[in-house]
């Protein structure tokens, strides 16, 4: 995890790629989809037919933060020739790429959430859990606890939000995993604390898949400059 952030500084890099995000936050303790990079079309097939089909196609890169809007993002796909056409059509695009993201399709049960990170220039690193997906920014409906977290913070946090329902029992899906969901929220605040190089994240949604929450997407945006560069200038 530390080659992973501190790699990416060295390089100059303002955020990791979703790839490596979604390592990152594997690494912490954050239920993640199943992914793999492909370097070229066979390995886009393979990757594929490994996790079963449909999937998901996504450019990859650091400086790609608006996937979707540049067609970047290709869902649900059946089969070999959908994910070659898929491939050929990312990579088509005159980006450069680290390569093509393969994600396994969660279909999911309609409850997404948002888990995030940010720093707050008198508080430092605060986590975010609200409602997710496409109404996130139209709703609001959100809960913030200064970093790290303990078991009750992230307890509190979730039964914070106005649409708390969500997280039992809903149109015939079992309730939340509530004890995974904690889990994820204080890993993701152990990170804002460990690593002065993050200053965000981003993860959103977090689709829940039966009882199990998991991240499909997830971004870590990178700091400038590091707390250490701060002491020693």
């Amino acid at each position: 995890m530390k080659n992973i952030v501190q790699g990416a500084i060295a390089n100059g890099q303002k955020a990791l790629s979703e790839y490596d995000s979604k390592r990152v936050i594997a690494m912490a303790g954050v239920p993640v989809s199943r992914n793999a990079l492909a370097r070229s079309r066979d390995e886009a097939v393979a990757f594929a037919r490994d996790f079963g089909y449909p999937v998901v196609l996504k450019g990859c890169s650091d400086i790609l933060t608006h996937k979707t809007e540049m067609g970047m993002v290709k869902l649900k796909l059946k089969n070999d020739d959908e994910v070659a056409a898929a491939y050929d059509e990312i990579t088509g695009k005159g980006i450069t790429l680290d390569g093509v993201l393969v994600q396994e399709w969660i279909e999911g049960d309609k409850r997404e959430f948002v888990v995030g990170l940010t720093r707050d220039p008198q508080f430092g690193p605060c986590v975010m859990f609200g409602l997710g997906g496409i109404f996130t920014e139209a709703l609001k409906d959100v809960s913030f606890r200064v970093a790290p977290l303990s078991t009750l913070d992230a307890e509190e946090m979730i039964d914070e939000i106005r649409t708390k329902k969500l997280l039992g029992e809903f149109r015939g899906s079992p309730a939340v995993d509530r004890d995974g969901l904690v889990k994820a929220l204080v890993a993701i605040g152990n990170l804002g604390v460990e690593y002065d190089e993050i200053a965000e994240i981003d993860i959103n949604p977090l689709i829940i898949d039966g009882s199990r929450p998991v991240a499909v997407d997830a971004l870590v945006i990178l700091r400038r400059e590091t707390a250490a560069d701060e002491k020693s200038a």
